[in-house]
């Protein structure tokens, strides 16, 4: 699926494509990142003067404020219950869809929304695609900063170089109040596997592993949108 060009260097056309999956009444996830603000922003350009016929769950405290300054209404996932979409970025995608996410640092969130949604579709612009999953980009993995030394050393013998993630001269806190490390494993070849190897470190939260998750892959490259399915 193509659509018309819009303003060259953004993703404007990406948030117009996703938007237009949202019908009303829909339980909507709003994801977290650029990709995901420029599908918000359609939603609500979309949706102007008749918002209140959504509803929205946010991935992120930064996207809540976003999306509520923009007129959308918002509203936790207990009260919503499960979402009939979410739409959401990813640092990448592989041929299977995939995905690595979390540089943005929600991480556990996005995965719990995704969870909760019928439907998951990503947007990404074409330099997100990649043959193998983390090759380019580390793998977040959220921890409790209590066990961050032990996840590091249980990390270590997975293979995965870790590196803290810091806000300045601190450590990266994410809207749970838990630490990321962002783990370099020199590409995946089997991110089930890994993703519950890791996830079986005590102190582990989540990783930004998303394997089988990805309905559909809504990918910007120039003045076109490609929709990627996933193969059943």
């Amino acid at each position: 699926m193509a659509v018309a060009p819009s303003v060259a260097g953004d993703l404007s056309l990406l948030g117009d494509a996703a938007a237009a999956y949202v019908e009303e009444g829909m339980r909507v996830g709003l994801g977290t990142g650029r990709a995901a603000t420029a599908f918000i922003r359609a939603l609500a350009a979309r949706f102007r003067g008749r918002a209140e016929r959504l509803t929205c769950v946010a991935t992120s405290e930064a996207t809540a404020t976003l999306a509520a300054g923009l007129g959308l209404p918002v509203t936790s996932l207990a009260d919503a219950g499960e979402l009939d979409v979410t739409v959401d970025g990813a640092d990448e995608v592989d041929p299977r869809l995939d995905l690595i996410k979390g540089l943005g640092g929600a991480l556990v969130r996005e995965k719990i929304v995704a969870a909760s949604s019928r439907r998951l579709v990503i947007v990404v612009g074409a330099e997100k695609l990649v043959p193998r999953l983390g090759v380019v980009t580390p793998l977040p993995v959220e921890v409790l900063p209590f066990g961050e030394t032990l996840c590091r050393r249980r990390l270590a013998a997975l293979g995965g170089a870790s590196r803290p993630r810091m806000a300045g001269s601190a450590a990266f806190v994410s809207d749970n109040g838990n630490h990321i490390l962002d783990c370099s494993f020199g590409g995946i070849d089997d991110a089930v596997a890994l993703d519950r190897a890791i996830r079986e470190i005590p102190g582990v939260m989540g990783t930004g592993l998303f394997v089988g998750m990805a309905e559909r892959v809504l990918v910007q490259d120039g003045n076109r949108v490609e929709v990627r399915r996933r193969s059943t």
